[in-house]
């Protein structure tokens, strides 16, 4: 099945598509780093078959996207500056705004299917009305805004296509939700808004994948059968941690849990090398010790034996305060960019182009390969079983 990737960045999603069987036929981005990282893992074949991964170096807007024929799925996360809860805000009137270039993309290919990737801010209440108008632009890709008109006259025209019943050319069937990654064997509590849709003439229906892990069960293996520790070979702490407001008995009640456990930090790195300053340790690219780290209000760091907190792009307030790892007698040091890659679940094989904070910046952005690639296998398999049944329903 092919893709195409906008909005691309150090490779999350599109690796997590990669994995799901998509095959690239384009890959947008403007980046310069971002680029450089992804055409030096292309040249490497980082990733088996990423090889002919085709990087375009451009602005979204100045893209015509016919050239790449007839695709399956279109993938991306636009620029979330314009809803980040660390950012001003403006949102619709933010000229990085480029969920209507996500949108030109879906009517001009007509994929069977999308994914879309946003902040958690999406969903502020402030920006609910935008939320719900972008929604139905991708419900409706070919019923286009009009020359000088207001979103919220476009809006309402799109609402009164959804109330009427009326069936336009092109129309998508449309789901969202947000999702922690942590629930999904991510190493990282990062909460992020997913938007799904199917063309409607697949007549396919989907919903998200079910949670895999919790906290619940992290707590179970960590304070009842200390199996965390013993894992990791680690006497076990004698008192109960009061951040994660732990019961027990509550935990005993229910028994063993369905679940898997929260990965963690310590999880994440086990099997790397110390790291120190200046060097990158031997056989791991990007694992060199950044000196300097320090926590301030607000910015306390991640505990190892906790999943960490969401990786920051370091645009925002002080810089690094997502990117620390805390030990439990006190030390705090930066992660390392393969450590802050870890988390993120790029392979180790991936190499990231640019400075530390450059590095750190392309992390923060990106999508975790392994949660895209829940979301993409899901999708791929509901494609792939449809393919499927229309080969053998037009066999002789």
């Amino acid at each position: 099945m092919d893709s195409i990737e906008l909005f691309t960045g150090a490779g999350g999603l599109a690796l997590g598509t990669h994995l799901a069987g998509f095959h690239h036929r384009g890959l947008m981005e403007w980046n310069d780093d971002a680029c450089d990282t992804l055409r030096r893992n292309a040249k490497l074949n980082a990733l088996p078959g990423i090889s002919g991964w085709r990087v375009h170096q451009t602005d979204v807007r100045m893209m015509s996207f016919d050239l790449f024929g007839e695709v399956d799925l279109v993938a991306g996360g636009p620029p979330c500056q314009p809803f980040s809860l660390g950012g001003k805000h403006r949102a619709q009137d933010d000229s990085r705004n480029m969920f209507p270039e996500f949108v030109r993309a879906v009517r001009e290919l007509q994929p069977r299917a999308f994914i879309l990737e946003n902040v958690k801010g999406l969903l502020r209440q402030s920006f609910s009305n935008y939320f719900e108008y972008i929604k139905l632009q991708l419900e409706y890709p070919t019923i286009t805004k009009r020359r000088d008109e207001e979103w919220t006259d476009h809006r309402n025209r799109l609402e009164e296509v959804r109330t009427k019943g009326r069936k336009p050319e092109l129309k998508y069937n449309v789901v969202s939700e947000l999702l922690n990654a942590a629930d999904y064997g991510i190493p990282q509590t990062r909460e992020r808004v997913f938007v799904v849709g199917f063309r409607a003439d697949t007549e396919l229906e989907w919903h998200f994948p079910e949670p895999t892990h919790s906290l619940d069960a992290l707590k179970w293996e960590q304070f009842v059968t200390q199996e965390y520790w013993k894992r990791h070979r680690l006497r076990a702490p004698r008192n109960e941690p009061v951040a994660l407001k732990l019961k027990l008995k509550d935990l005993e009640k229910d028994g063993p849990l369905k679940t898997k456990p929260w990965r963690t930090i310590r999880d994440a790195i086990v099997g790397l090398p110390e790291p120190i300053v200046g060097r990158d340790a031997k056989d791991f690219s990007n694992h060199r010790l950044n000196p300097g780290a320090k926590v301030y209000p607000g910015h306390t760091g991640s505990p190892i034996d906790l999943p960490s907190k969401t990786l920051k792009a370091g645009v925002h307030g002080v810089p690094g305060g997502e990117n620390i790892v805390a030990y439990p007698d006190g030390l705090v040091r930066y992660l390392t960019v393969r450590e802050a890659a870890r988390v993120q679940t790029f392979p180790d094989t991936w190499l990231f182009e640019g400075s530390w904070s450059e590095a750190m910046r392309q992390l923060g952005n990106a999508v975790p390969v392994d949660l895209a690639a829940v979301i993409a296998r899901s999708v791929a398999a509901k494609l792939a079983a449809k393919s499927e049944h229309l080969k053998l329903r037009s066999a002789p």
